[in-house]
């Protein structure tokens, strides 16, 4: 009952929200945040801790009222997002246009790039932008429970026009698959602030120990293609990125040159939700 439950709620969110005027929906989903700051669910809980690390004492608790909003309003926009017209999707979006340049140049001649990024933001919207450019762009999807709602991600992000792989049970492991789009001109784009494995790379992240995953390093290093760092964060009627090119070692054993790697993306994730710490969407246990 409870899995059907929230299908149920999923499937209202992507029928009914994208129906809805924009300022009632960003007025419900306000009032929602506000109702859940005021609750201090585990949710809100894990968010406070989360942020201790990042703000100072004196501003915790208006970062974390306005993450909520923050994280409200990216389920807003998501659930909004597949009736979008194709210049929505590019207007949505802000790059600074000399990193616009860098990209379209990349993949204008042919080549593939890794952009990995924190959840920050909101990342759909980026997709929506990039498959709106008309490039070809490749995600891993981590499989939810229950299966419906993995299923239903997986349609959400193949109507935005993302090619979607399963983080695990698909039928070839997930690098091959990346390394091979790469190849073939396009963007992969992971979310990598989290280890989902349990078996990640050991990184220091604002001064304490967690783990994030190590493809975007294995993937970097692996083929070659440029690897990027994405900042997001959201203006009044955007969503604004900033690329920070991450440059792996080329000498020693391959786990160390990843190591260093994953660290340095570690310290440019830092770098971006230090300035923007509200719209860092991080509600799960972080660090170790």
């Amino acid at each position: 009952m409870k899995d059907r439950l929230i299908e149920l709620g999923f499937t209202a969110g992507w029928g009914v929200v994208r129906g809805l005027p924009l300022p009632v929906a960003r007025s419900l989903f306000n009032a929602a945040a506000d109702r859940a700051y005021r609750k201090n669910g585990p949710g809100t809980q894990r968010l406070r801790r989360n942020l201790e690390r990042v703000v100072p004492a004196g501003k915790l608790e208006e970062t974390v009222a306005a993450g909520l909003r923050s994280y409200a309003r990216y389920w807003m926009e998501a659930f909004r997002l597949p009736s979008q017209t194709k210049q929505q999707g590019l207007d949505g979006f802000y790059l600074p246009p000399e990193q616009y340049d860098e990209v379209k140049q990349r993949l204008g001649e042919g080549k593939g790039l890794v952009f990995a990024l924190p959840h920050v933001g909101n990342w759909d919207a980026a997709a929506a932008w990039v498959v709106a450019n008309d490039w070809r762009m490749i995600t891993v999807a981590e499989r939810l429970k229950p299966e419906s709602i993995y299923r239903k991600f997986v349609e959400y992000r193949e109507k935005l026009g993302m090619e979607v792989v399963p983080l695990t049970g698909g039928q070839r492991a997930p690098l091959d698959v990346l390394s091979e789009r790469i190849d073939q001109g396009y963007v992969v784009a992971l979310l990598s602030d989290r280890d989902l494995s349990r078996n990640g790379v050991e990184v220091d992240f604002f001064g304490a120990r967690t783990r994030m995953p190590g493809g975007p390093a294995i993937l970097a290093i692996r083929t070659g293609a440029p690897l990027f760092a994405v900042d997001m964060h959201f203006s009044p009627t955007q969503s604004v990125g900033l690329l920070r090119r991450i440059t792996p070692p080329t000498d020693g054993p391959l786990d160390v040159r990843v190591k260093q790697t994953t660290q340095a993306l570690a310290d440019a994730y830092a770098a971006g939700i230090a300035d923007y710490p509200q719209d860092w969407h991080m509600l799960q246990k972080m660090w170790l």
